[in-house]
């Protein structure tokens, strides 16, 4: 199976619009993370799948955290932004929004749905792809309907 088979096949799953984001010494970096899910809740653990070639996987090991931010519909053109399709790089990517941290230091946006606030645990690399696991440390929640993917379109899904 070739990679738009691969896409077309997994785009029969709703998943919600995630930031996930770090900070080092260099700044902060994010990308679009469509595959950050939880793996355990005893202890509390997330996953997340990285390309290896995503610049902001440097800074998740620098850093030693990141956290995973679900958008809102009001923050949908964060999904070109931080899903490479602007000009925007790196830090430049953080203007705009309001940007605050939690507990480990990683970049939470205000008016997430959902923040969830990790410490880098463990990383197994697969192919061009690299897994971080971390442990779930502070979490935010706002109320309102989420952005989702599903079958390539945004959608908002409502909770009510």
């Amino acid at each position: 199976m070739d990679a738009r088979a691969f896409w077309q096949a997994i785009g029969c799953r709703a998943v919600g619009a995630a930031v996930v984001t770090a900070k080092d010494h260099d700044g902060p970096a994010g990308f679009l993370g469509l595959s950050a899910t939880h793996l355990s809740a005893d202890p509390p653990r997330l996953m997340v799948s990285v390309d290896a070639r995503t610049s902001a996987l440097r800074t998740i090991h620098n850093s030693r955290h990141f956290a995973v931010n679900y958008l809102a519909p009001a923050h949908e053109k964060l999904i070109a932004v931080f899903g490479g399709k602007t000009e925007l790089r790196g830090a430049e990517r953080f203007a705009g929004p309001d940007w605050t941290t939690l507990k480990t230091g990683a970049p939470v946006l205000r008016g997430a749905i959902g923040a969830l606030d990790c410490e880098l645990e463990e990383v197994l690399e697969r192919g061009s792809t690299t897994i971080v696991i971390g442990r779930l440390v502070a979490h935010a929640a706002a109320e309102g309907p989420a952005l989702v993917s599903f079958r390539g379109n945004w959608r908002t899904l409502d909770a009510t």
